[in-house]
């Protein structure tokens, strides 16, 4: 205790020390306040000095409120000036000491680890997740003082060698990490959409000098299979995953931080956060799978995916209710969220891992795989439960209420949403309190339906639920939501023949599902206007929208784009081929613009495929 009180009576006098050569003006830098602190403060007893400053800042800053004598309050008011500065590069000071000891740390867990953890513990010191994530500089640190091992083992070098190079290759992608946006077609923007070059893949492999990582960039320009990739890379180094890893690291965090600072671009702004975070965690996890799980680099890259997604579960914008499909419309993108399945089993339940399997709950109920779905949404709610999370709790009700209605179980869809119903109510969540209205009144709307029971009553109330969930989330700016709520609406006047309200909508439905960014919701407005529209007997309307809806969905690979299918196969008997054909012909540019040529040809095509599966 006594040596307690005799470093901090020294500290104290090294305060007022500083304070008297601040008011004296002879500091001339926060600098110099710095090195007086670094010469004289250890690390050992930086809590003792950080208790006095805390203490001598408290007294300071009372007198300058309180000091009634003008000088002395002018005196006070300097002198707490002084003790600001000295409080700033104090901050400093210990920044730089946690940055020292997270390499010290880092270096520490690298060269104790057995061989077959070391990429491990480096992937572990390089986690943006972990409180103290190295940085540029410590990782420069951390290169030279690994070299010093290199005589032990040559695997410390190879890390020390993927470092330098990874450091060295980020310098030159900083150029181009956006500038491929500006070289392309604003459809083709975001990832997996189609490109004829296939951006940013082909710009980034431009600037980047190692073969390892040029040929995964391309493989994923041109939309090959990872295990392709492994097979063909028999040769790679240790130092070449290490430059991967920092590589694809900062490209996945720089663009994240770019788009998250264009809440204004519709191009950009949180969706292309979300497609970003998505795209890279499965690129690490086809890796995982590529590779092996259970093997050195299988592990490495199951375990740099986790890292990702635990990254993004904690963003204000991730996606607890939908609007995936937005980030994976190319062809081998398009359920690539399955690939994340295996790896996460892996993983131990989490708060992160709840959220996770809430993603792939309701993308597989957009693909048609409701007991999957339904699979995904239960172990989401139980770790939820197990988390607090309750927001992801209530979304996972919802998503199973909505799962539910798609296998014609009303009953329990309507229990599902009147539970989250209550439990929103009762956390005060407007959000989920909207989501659990609109779902209760899909699915009683859809049960009546089932009963046959044709009081308008029955309707009115199930209605009624909906328009109060559309309310709440036009308020609170849920666009989302919005194109959700609106989209039931449709289908439900659609099911109750008032097809003129249904088209009414539907339209603004498909309108916010394109701001939204949401694909399945795009081709289920459009397939449900169909329906509708078929229902006016106004065909070419009918096999426009439908046309499209089927296309959407057929790219997401949802089955639901066979229903529409059925409804233009009776289309095409009814009016004739020939008839058919002048009515896609006649809209053409309209349906280009949405789809693009290819989209276009194709669509003749699917209705060929549908009816060979009958």
């Amino acid at each position: 205790m006594s040596d307690s009180v005799s470093i901090g009576d020294r500290y104290l006098a090294l305060i007022d020390e500083i304070i008297a050569l601040i008011l004296k003006g002879k500091v001339s830098s926060a600098d110099q306040v710095y090195q007086m602190l670094l010469n004289q403060v250890t690390p050992e007893t930086g809590e003792i000095f950080e208790l006095v400053l805390s203490d001598r800042l408290d007294t300071i800053q009372q007198q300058a409120d309180t000091e009634p004598d003008e000088l002395k309050k002018a005196k006070a008011s300097r002198t707490l000036k002084a003790m600001q500065t000295i409080q700033n590069q104090w901050r400093r000071l210990q920044q730089q000491n946690q940055a020292a000891q997270a390499t010290v740390t880092a270096i520490q867990e690298i060269t104790k680890a057995p061989a077959t953890q070391r990429l491990a513990a480096f992937l572990r010191n390089i986690d943006p997740n972990h409180k103290h994530p190295l940085h540029a500089q410590q990782l420069q640190q951390l290169s030279k003082s690994l070299q010093q091992f290199a005589q032990a083992d040559e695997e410390f070098q190879e890390i020390a060698t993927g470092i330098n190079r990874g450091l060295v290759a980020w310098q030159q992608l900083q150029t181009c990490l956006v500038s491929w946006m500006y070289e392309q077609s604003p459809n083709s923007l975001g990832f997996g959409g189609v490109s004829e070059k296939r951006e940013p893949w082909v710009t980034w492999a431009k600037h980047t000098n190692n073969e390892f990582c040029q040929a995964l960039l391309h493989t994923l320009a041109m939309e090959k299979s990872m295990a392709e990739f492994v097979q063909q890379q028999p040769g790679f180094h240790l130092s070449d995953w290490v430059e991967l890893t920092l590589i694809l690291q900062y490209l996945q965090q720089g663009l994240v931080c770019w788009f998250d600072q264009q809440p204004y671009n519709v191009k950009a702004g949180s969706k292309l956060s979300i497609s970003t975070f998505l795209t890279f965690a499965v690129i690490w996890s086809q890796l995982a799978n590529a590779f092996g799980l259970g093997t050195v680099y299988g592990d490495a890259a199951a375990q740099v995916m986790l890292q990702i997604l635990r990254s993004f579960s904690k963003k204000q914008y991730f996606p607890l209710y939908g609007g995936i499909f937005a980030s994976f419309a190319g062809n081998y993108l398009a359920d690539a969220l399955n690939y994340l399945d295996e790896p996460l089993r892996q993983a131990e339940g989490t708060q992160e891992k709840a959220r996770i399997l809430t993603i792939l709950g309701y993308s597989q109920r957009a693909l048609g795989q409701y007991e999957r779905s339904i699979d995904f949404h239960q172990q989401a709610l139980e770790m939820a439960r197990r988390a607090g999370d309750r927001a992801c709790e209530i979304a996972n009700l919802n998503h199973l209420s909505r799962t539910c209605v798609a296998q014609h179980n009303y009953a329990r869809a309507i229990d599902y949403s009147q539970r989250a119903l209550i439990l929103s109510r009762q956390w005060g969540n407007s959000t989920a309190q909207a989501y659990a209205l609109a779902n209760l009144g899909y699915s009683e709307v859809m049960q009546a339906q089932q009963l046959q029971q044709l009081e308008p009553e029955t309707y009115e109330t199930a209605i009624n639920y909906l328009q109060q969930g559309l309310r709440l989330l036009e308020q609170l700016g849920d666009v989302q939501g919005k194109a959700l709520c609106l989209s039931s609406l449709g289908i439900a006047y659609t099911v109750i023949k008032q097809p003129e309200k249904a088209i009414a909508y539907l339209e603004e439905g498909f309108k916010a599902a394109q701001v939204a960014g949401d694909l399945y919701l795009q081709g289920l407005n459009l397939a449900t206007l169909g329906e509708a529209n078929y229902y006016l007997a106004n065909f070419e309307r009918a096999i426009y929208t439908g046309v499209l809806g089927m296309y959407l969905l057929n790219q997401i690979t949802s089955q639901q784009w066979r229903q529409v299918a059925q409804l233009l196969t009776v289309l095409q008997g009814q009016l004739g081929a020939d008839a058919f054909e002048k009515t896609l012909q006649k809209n053409r540019q309209r349906i280009i613009s949405i789809i693009g040529v290819d989209g276009y040809d194709y669509i003749l095509q699917l209705l060929v495929e549908y009816r060979q599966d009958l």
